[in-house]
């Protein structure tokens, strides 16, 4: 027997250190029976991230041909092959339902019931109710990380809103009883600066590593106090959980010390002016050639900084906005001059055109899947532990139809399971509201929660999107 005396210890016991320092244990005999284990659940998700790209999709060159046992990647989605057992497709998403509710506008009710999964409350007004990514980052990031959540943008509000948010351009809505929408971040040089200007680039962190490295030095003391009054069987499972802990904080010189936490590589955007066009009169964005050809720079450097600012445990939660529901700027790099909005209909539907920039778009999500796999955490990559959701606010650009819309999960974080290609359409036409995505990232992330936004349009979580 390990209970000696009069001595129990409660099962939620930790080893307390000075500050705010904290080492749970493991069950020991001194806490009375155990608990029989039941099957190991998947370990809930740590990042979170979200990306709207503008306009829907191409449908014919976007959705894998093939069976679902053996997809083949169509045009679209060719640049995430290299990637695709991190990729989960999912046909018979719909936002009709909720778009029809109270009348919202074509684009705008995409835009703002995206991540709220409430409907828009009829054109130009905002939801009130928080986005997911808000209330995501009350549960793992907020008083946790530096930053709550981290909100960016490249080439925001291009045309009629002039710089204010408005439901032409706003994802995100505060965590807080009247949910107000939340501008991103726009400079690129400003966002570096702030996150990590203080991050020369090669630095070890040493505070940081230090600190972590003595995390079993503040609370010696109290573990030699505890061992006295452990039997043998007891105290030798201490010791094997410490050791472990050892182990894992020894690891930290490499893993924070190394490729993980350091300033991503600084790129000259100089010519790129975040604020073009937020003056332009109601026609659309003012054509800046300088600052549109950076964007594929700026956007990289973006994707960079937010890899960095997960591995570095600045943040917890971001969001990657490549523009607004307007896109009224112009994509030089592809040999195109007009803006995404004329491609779509105000120039009559262009589909090769559009498949031109949604194909770019992917190339970017490619851009940030490599570089988080890049970011080895010991046994796992920084994508292993993370849930990416990709969104637009339509589907068909020239009928802005909201079934099948391209919105799907990357990642490994919570046993999410890529490599695949969901059907969830029940017949045509006739597929799930996309509230029951998101409440099914909630559940990645450990909550049970069965209903998430307008409870009308979420019947329950999605399955089969774990392993």
């Amino acid at each position: 027997m390990n209970i000696i005396g009069k001595h129990k210890l409660n099962r939620r016991t930790v080893l307390r250190g000075a500050g705010s320092i904290a080492i749970a244990l493991p069950w020991l005999e001194i806490m009375g029976t155990e608990k029989l284990a039941h099957a190991q659940a998947a370990v809930p998700a740590k990042r979170f991230l979200s990306i709207y790209t503008p306009g829907g999709t191409v449908a014919e060159d976007f959705w894998p041909t093939g069976d679902a046992s053996a997809p083949v990647m169509n045009t679209i989605t060719k640049p995430l092959e290299p990637h695709f057992a991190h990729v989960l497709l999912m046909k018979g998403i719909s936002m009709t339902g909720i778009w029809h509710k109270m009348s919202g506008e074509q684009h705008q009710a995409g835009s703002v019931s995206f991540l709220t999964g409430v409907p828009q409350p009829g054109g130009g007004q905002f939801p009130k109710s928080p986005s997911l990514d808000q209330v995501l980052a009350t549960k793992i990031s907020r008083g946790i990380k530096k930053v709550p959540s981290l909100q960016m943008a490249v080439r925001w509000a291009t045309g009629k809103s002039k710089g204010l948010i408005h439901p032409i351009n706003a994802v995100y809505f505060s965590d807080e009883a009247e949910s107000k929408p939340i501008s991103p971040q726009l400079d690129p040089q400003d966002i570096y600066a702030t996150l990590f200007g203080a991050l020369e680039p090669g630095s070890n962190n040493a505070a940081l590593i230090a600190r972590k490295r003595s995390i079993l030095d503040y609370v010696g003391g109290r573990y030699q106090a505890l061992s006295a009054k452990l039997g043998a069987s007891d105290k030798a499972k201490l010791e094997q959980h410490l050791t472990k802990i050892r182990e894992i904080e020894q690891s930290l010189e490499t893993v924070v010390g190394g490729s993980a936490c350091k300033a991503p590589t600084k790129v000259d955007t100089t010519g790129y002016n975040p604020t073009t066009g937020l003056m332009s009169d109601d026609v659309g964005g003012i054509r800046d050639v300088s600052t549109d050809t950076l964007i594929p720079a700026v956007g990289k450097l973006m994707t960079d900084m937010m890899v960095m600012a997960f591995a570095c445990d600045i943040t917890a939660v971001g969001s990657l906005q490549w523009t607004d529901t307007e896109a009224k700027h112009t994509f030089p790099w592809l040999n195109l001059s007009e803006h995404h909005h004329y491609y779509q209909h105000d120039g009559g539907f262009k589909p090769a055109e559009c498949t031109q920039i949604y194909t770019w778009y992917a190339e970017m999500h490619a851009h940030l899947l490599a570089a988080m796999k890049e970011v080895n955490l010991g046994d796992h990559t920084l994508l292993d532990e993370s849930v990416i959701v990709v969104g637009s606010e339509l589907s068909h650009p020239p009928s802005h139809e909201k079934e099948d819309m391209p919105m799907w999960l990357m990642g490994g974080g919570g046993g999410l399971k890529g490599g695949r290609v969901l059907d969830f359409n029940t017949a045509p036409k006739q597929g799930v509201p996309h509230n029951n995505l998101l409440v099914s990232i909630l559940n990645l992330f450990g909550e049970s929660a069965t209903t998430f936004g307008d409870p009308e349009f979420c019947q329950n979580p999605l399955t089969g999107i774990t392993a």
